[in-house]
């Protein structure tokens, strides 16, 4: 019976923080992505910095220097998965005898998705196991868990929206693929119920590896796009649409700790 309330609780939460993120990102912000990205950037780093990594690097008897290993392997791994998409998309266009066609820039792009995908599907595995965790405690425990996740995953997601929406996926292809992402919460949930020491003490790599692809392609994807917009006042918008997605971040992850009763 526990079982079956943790593979609940995870799918519900997934589907949740998908739904209003998507309700968000695809009606209202949709329409100015490129002003966007510049919150996207201030939510997935103070996610990864601010959230995720203080996380991790506080879980007890955790070994330091691992993590900081897990950390340099994701962001050089993130970069090696880049490069590997970079070379295999520049060689099917070289010789091809005329300029780029339209659609070229948002095809290079589209490497930004599928890692930011990537990590959000590591970020949800981490989820799954926690709410793994707390039911296997208490199951109203769970529940709380479950509903601070969801809380917490929806800026993250709006993030993650922009991202896919920024680098040329449709609309309907970005709501499949956060969705399909989603569901590595249930992995997650289900792997925690059968082996949950082995899974728990799995917990704080898992959410270095997911923050490691957040910063990376805050720093080396969305950053540079601002800087082609280098005119004072946009310059000035998009430093405060950045604090804004830090404020975002921050505010959620209150509320999920009172929540939490912490």
């Amino acid at each position: 019976m526990t079982l079956f309330w943790i593979v609940l609780a995870t799918t519900v939460a997934g589907i949740l923080s998908i739904t209003a993120a998507a309700s968000l990102s695809l009606t209202i912000l949709s329409r100015m992505v490129d002003k966007m990205v510049s919150l996207s950037v201030g939510v997935l780093l103070a996610t990864a910095l601010l959230h995720s990594l203080p996380e991790a690097f506080t879980t007890p008897d955790v070994d330091i220097p691992s993590l900081f290993m897990v950390l340099f392997a994701g962001l050089l791994g993130f970069f090696i998965l880049e490069k590997a998409a970079l070379l295999r998309h520049s060689h099917h266009h070289e010789h091809d005898g005329h300029g780029h066609h339209h659609g070229h820039d948002a095809e290079s792009a589209g490497r930004s998705g599928w890692v930011i995908l990537l990590g959000d599907g590591l970020h949800n595995f981490a989820d799954g196991i926690l709410i793994a965790a707390a039911f296997l405690v208490d199951p109203q425990i769970g529940v709380l868990t479950a509903v601070a996740i969801a809380l917490h995953e929806i800026p993250q997601e709006v993030g993650d929206f922009i991202v896919l929406l920024n680098a040329g996926f449709t609309k309907a292809r970005a709501l499949l693929y956060n969705l399909i992402s989603s569901m590595m919460a249930v992995v997650g949930g289900v792997l925690g119920y059968f082996f949950l020491d082995r899974a728990e003490s799995l917990i704080p790599y898992v959410i270095v590896l997911a923050s490691s692809s957040f910063i990376y392609i805050a720093v080396s994807d969305l950053m540079p796009q601002m800087h082609r917009r280098p005119k004072l006042k946009e310059s000035i918008e998009q430093l405060t649409l950045i604090i804004l997605g830090v404020g975002i971040v921050l505010l959620i992850s209150e509320i999920s700790h009172l929540s939490h009763g912490h």
